[in-house]
């Protein structure tokens, strides 16, 4: 019978396997020790190039489309499903910054990344540029041009176009980027073992854990006590309502897989059949609080360990975009952080080795980021129900 692993156990193999070897090269003889080590530098430059090419790729082929379906939707109602939508991802993202900056300073020691006495980087054999055809700024521009001007003119053909396109950057996600991603991983951390790093990287990783998912769970607690403040209803009765929503997203890792159980779930919070059936499937689309909770609190916790300065002034531009390019996440296992991948780099100045990390630590958790977005699809549909005039769209 053959068994097929999920990602998140094929990471956790990876990072295991890179950590016996990372501490046994240095028994082996040198020679072998380092060519195995480049190897895999080797591999992960070239990955991580063509990962940097595809980036902008997959916010044009996910954003545009996305905004250009947003414009058919019906007026007021499709109006205040986005602005809550981005309001409660902002939110998250805020509450997030405010609790890591104050709870892991007290456990990551900032600006140590080596350990004296440890050897050197493993550099790769080669360097190999592989340049985006375009920035990261410039691919969410281009993506809000286009998406604006296919729904402003109804555009057919052009969204034809673009759906195809969001399906073939899809598959190379799915196909290559993703199967790809253990390798990358254990090289990553191939070599932060060797280098004598690995041990505070483990630290960390459990006490971001812990942390992202309390956060979820106040995040939750705060979408609900709202929803259920401007519906007379008990917060904690609609989050046991919700509760199979969440338990069903754990184990497809997926907002748009989970959809029908979010759906049926969320009418019996009370909300109108009529907004469940709009806001739902568009929420499962632009509403991810609890994957920009978990990138929020990550790459802090990677900034904190590369002695990087933090300062909400310059992060906060971060959030706000982050809740844009959110609509760029695929429905795949981590499509979350593949779609903020650019952002990680062109505003947070996070390299190769920082994003394999990030990575790492996002997969970690993927599942209950998933499960708070479209657990906290119920709340947010009880909200845009509550403003939303009967008997109109």
């Amino acid at each position: 019978m053959r068994i097929k692993l999920g990602l998140i156990w094929r990471i956790i193999i990876a990072i295991g396997l890179a950590i016996l070897l990372g501490w046994s090269l240095p028994l082996l003889h040198e020679g072998f020790a380092k060519g195995f080590g480049r190897t895999f530098a080797t591999f992960n430059m070239i990955f991580g190039g063509f990962l940097n090419f595809v980036v902008p790729l997959i916010i044009v082929a996910f954003i545009a489309p996305g905004i250009a379906k947003l414009g058919k939707g019906s007026g007021k109602l499709l109006g205040l499903a986005t602005a809550f939508a981005y309001i409660s991802t902002i939110v998250a993202g805020v509450l997030a910054f405010f609790a890591a900056t104050t709870i892991l300073p007290n456990f990551i020691k900032t600006g140590q990344k080596q350990i004296e006495g440890t050897h050197p980087v493993l550099e790769p054999f080669f360097e190999l540029e592989l340049t985006p055809l375009m920035g990261v700024m410039t691919a969410l521009l281009l993506a809000f041009i286009l998406g604006i001007g296919m729904a402003s003119i109804n555009s057919k053909s052009m969204l034809a176009f673009f759906d195809e396109f969001n399906l073939l950057i899809e598959k190379v996600i799915s196909y290559i980027i993703i199967p790809l991603l253990p390798i990358h991983i254990f090289g990553i951390f191939l070599n932060m073992t060797y280098t004598g790093e690995v041990a505070k990287v483990l630290s960390v990783f459990a006490m971001v854990f812990v942390m992202i998912i309390a956060l979820h769970l106040i995040m939750l607690t705060l979408q609900y006590t709202v929803a259920g403040t401007l519906n007379g209803k008990n917060p904690l009765l609609l989050m046991k309502t919700m509760a199979p929503a969440y338990m069903t997203a754990i184990g497809t890792q997926s907002s748009a897989a989970t959809i029908p159980v979010t759906l049926r779930q969320a009418k019996k919070t009370g909300a109108s059949d009529k907004v469940t059936d709009f806001t739902i499937p568009l929420f499962a689309t632009i509403h991810l609080s609890g994957s920009t909770i978990t990138l929020v609190s990550c790459s802090i916790g990677v900034l904190l360990m590369n002695g990087m300065p933090i300062e909400f002034s310059s992060y906060f531009p971060f959030i706000l975009m982050l809740g844009v390019t959110m609509i760029a996440a695929p429905g795949v296992p981590g499509g979350a952080v593949m779609a903020a991948v650019g952002l990680l780099g062109s505003m947070l100045h996070f390299d190769e080795s920082m994003i394999a990390l990030m990575i790492a630590l996002y997969m970690a958790q993927d599942s209950f980021g998933t499960a708070t977005n479209v657990t906290g699809d119920g709340a947010l549909a009880m909200i845009v129900d509550r403003f939303t005039p009967k008997g109109k769209a």
